[in-house]
């Protein structure tokens, strides 16, 4: 084994080790589902703050609660790894997430998906515009990219191009699309993932950035239930999240995660296999 090959894959034991060791501290410290039995879960991946999750998604809850007759609470996780320790232990009755996490719940824990984003979710690597040395994902070997941590899609997604782990990229972990957008145009990295519609958005005309990368379409983001919600309260639940009256408490989502547009019916073969991005990821299979 050479040298530089030694190198990675001890940077790598490392990257996992650490991740590993904060997934636990996590599991450890998370509290459990609500006392009174009753009440069901919401939640979703913890991008962004305590206060910013709960303004996003507490009216969703308030919403969901009136719909069902039901108490709901939105539980913030707080971090990627107390929120898939959670999510195996099958703590959440209600999520909102990406195709992976979604197409995993389906197969392992008994969700059923209800509605998601219309239109195709797609991941792209991204490289500067003047930085001719980089053609495709195998002319990265060895590079820079800035990503979210594991287990975020599109990280996943760039692992997945590389079978062997020792020729993967160095991920320079940065929070936040625009943070990992600026982030590549600073030249802290050589190339950054981001889901198609960020990239467009970011650099409308491709001025200073090209895309070098597309996965295969996967199906948007969507909310899925679990076994304690019954089928007659799921579809009350679809009918509710595309109704009029949803607009005012999904308008953070919305924005945020689906351009402004409204959520339309899905089907749990849509998301079929995709949990396989996830079988690196500690605990998932």
């Amino acid at each position: 084994m050479g040298t530089h090959q030694a190198t990675r894959l001890v940077a790598l034991f490392i990257l996992v080790a650490a991740y590993l060791t904060s997934t636990a501290n996590i599991q450890a410290a998370d509290s459990p589902r609500p006392a009174d039995g009753t009440s069901l879960v919401l939640s979703a991946p913890p991008r962004d703050s305590e206060d910013g999750g709960h303004k996003r998604f507490d009216p969703v809850a308030e919403y969901l609660a009136k719909v069902l007759g039901r108490k709901v609470v939105y539980k913030h996780p707080a971090t990627w790894g107390g929120y898939q320790a959670d999510m195996q232990r099958g703590v959440y009755d209600l999520v909102f997430d990406g195709p992976h996490f979604v197409g995993w719940r389906i197969e392992k824990i008994g969700h059923h998906v209800l509605v998601k984003f219309p239109g195709e979710f797609i991941y792209t690597a991204v490289v500067r515009k003047e930085d001719a040395r980089y053609t495709g994902m195998q002319t990265l070997v060895g590079r820079r990219f800035c990503a979210h941590p594991p287990p975020n899609l599109g990280t996943l997604i760039m692992y997945n191009e590389f079978e062997n782990p020792a020729r993967q990229p160095f991920v320079i972990v940065v929070d936040g699309y625009k943070e990992i957008y600026d982030s590549l145009i600073k030249k802290k990295c050589d190339a950054a993932m981001l889901p198609l519609q960020h990239a467009q958005k970011f650099d409308p005309k491709s001025e200073y950035t090209r895309i070098i990368f597309q996965n295969t379409p996967l199906s948007q983001q969507a909310f899925t239930a679990g076994p304690r919600i019954s089928a007659k309260e799921r579809a009350k639940i679809v009918e509710a999240l595309q109704a009029p009256a949803s607009d005012v408490p999904l308008a953070r989502v919305r924005e945020d995660y689906g351009l402004g547009k409204n959520f339309i019916p899905a089907e749990d073969q849509e998301y079929a296999g995709l949990g396989k991005y996830l079988r690196g990821v500690e605990g998932f299979y």
